[in-house]
């Protein structure tokens, strides 16, 4: 059983092509969980489907543990990652936090991966963060 989350749509979790891993999307949500129940770290949700609060940091931790599982069931390792896409629903909030729990994540990481952060205004379920990798074998 894989250790992180199912896809919400039609796509695996990653492709081998050649000796590269391409990640797709990933998020936040714990391993179990679906699309219609959060099952984000740190996220309470009200009544409605609309966030009362939430704990961006756990969902930062908690993105870079699924690709680390990902990465792992498929053969390849943290320190293979050789370019990230990152995408925050808040950049102007969110990108300090990130940009220091990445730091910690990756400072004993030679060569470290390209990374590219983009700011997009929604992610098809409630997360504020979500991963775009692609790694070596």
């Amino acid at each position: 059983m894989s250790k992180a989350p199912k896809p919400v749509g039609l796509y695996p979790l990653a492709r081998k092509v050649g000796n590269l891993l391409f990640l797709s999307g990933v998020g936040p949500r714990i391993a179990g969980s679906d699309a219609h129940d959060s099952g984000v770290p740190g996220l309470e949700l009200d009544h409605n489907g609309n966030f009362r609060q939430f704990d961006f940091a756990a969902q930062v931790h908690s993105v870079f543990a699924n690709v680390k599982a990902i990465l792992e069931e498929h053969g390849s390792s943290w320190d293979q990652l050789v370019d990230i896409q990152v995408f925050l629903v808040d950049m102007k909030r969110d990108f300090h936090t990130f940009n220091g729990i990445y730091a910690d994540y990756f400072k004993d990481i030679d060569p470290k991966p390209c990374r590219t952060t983009i700011a997009i205004a929604a992610l098809p379920t409630p997360i504020a963060i979500e991963l775009k990798c692609v790694a070596e074998l």
